[in-house]
């Protein structure tokens, strides 16, 4: 991955990011080209810290048959992205940019073992169920134990042990605060909801830019909900 100093977040903030992402796309190589497939995975931790990306593939996926525990593996974790309009910049001769955000995880890849991937499954749909909270969480017990079974040997549990971290957060971190400011409103006023994800992500970064904005958006709320 290619990232300019200003837009690299730290280790654990990229290795945060990730796990509350937990979707990305895997992909390894076949001898002849490029294999990869988008899906959700949980981040856990060795007993010296080592994260590792567990998740699984249908059993016929061509990468079930590549996890020998050797080969280099990359999952790419991608956030939120928007375009960014030259003609929202307070300043003049600016360029069209993209702002986004995005992890990568390299590392060797294994297959679990039966007993793994049970609980794997279970963390796994935990995981992303508990973020429909207050639903009560579906729970594999709810499933008959035969169809349950039938399910397991149709996909093959993996597990990378992540051996490279790296991150770009291009938040327009390089920007004077005026720009900042600007595309970050500017962002605000988009219809797309990554655009908004992005523009809270910007405020984050310098909230003392944006406490006059908070403080007179306050203050017209109030005003109009007394008239």
């Amino acid at each position: 991955m290619y990232t300019p100093p200003m837009f690299k977040p730290d280790r654990a903030a990229s290795l945060a990011f990730a796990e509350a992402r937990g979707f990305g796309t895997v992909c390894a190589w076949d001898g002849a080209r490029p294999v990869a497939s988008s899906l959700p995975f949980y981040l856990d931790y060795a007993d010296d810290g080592t994260p590792l990306a567990a998740f699984h593939v249908a059993r016929h996926n061509a990468l079930a048959g590549l996890a020998d525990g050797t080969a280099s593996w990359l999952m790419a974790v991608n956030g939120a992205d928007a375009y960014v309009s030259p003609d929202w910049y307070a300043s003049p001769d600016q360029v069209p940019t993209w702002l986004y955000q995005a992890v990568h995880l390299t590392g060797t890849v294994r297959k679990q073992s039966d007993d793994e991937l049970g609980r794997h499954l279970d963390a796994l749909s935990a995981k992303f169920e508990n973020r429909l909270a207050p639903k009560p969480p579906w729970l594999a017990s709810k499933m008959t134990a035969g169809r349950l079974d039938a399910m397991k040997k149709a996909i093959v549990g993996l597990v990378m042990t992540v051996e490279a971290v790296e991150g770009s957060f291009k938040l327009n971190q390089h920007k004077s605060d005026t720009d900042h400011v600007a595309i970050a409103t500017a962002l605000s006023g988009q219809k797309e909801a990554a655009a908004e994800v992005l523009a809270c992500e910007m405020r984050g970064l310098r909230p003392q830019l944006f406490e006059s904005q908070a403080t007179q958006l306050n203050a017209k709320t109030t005003s109009e909900g007394e008239m």
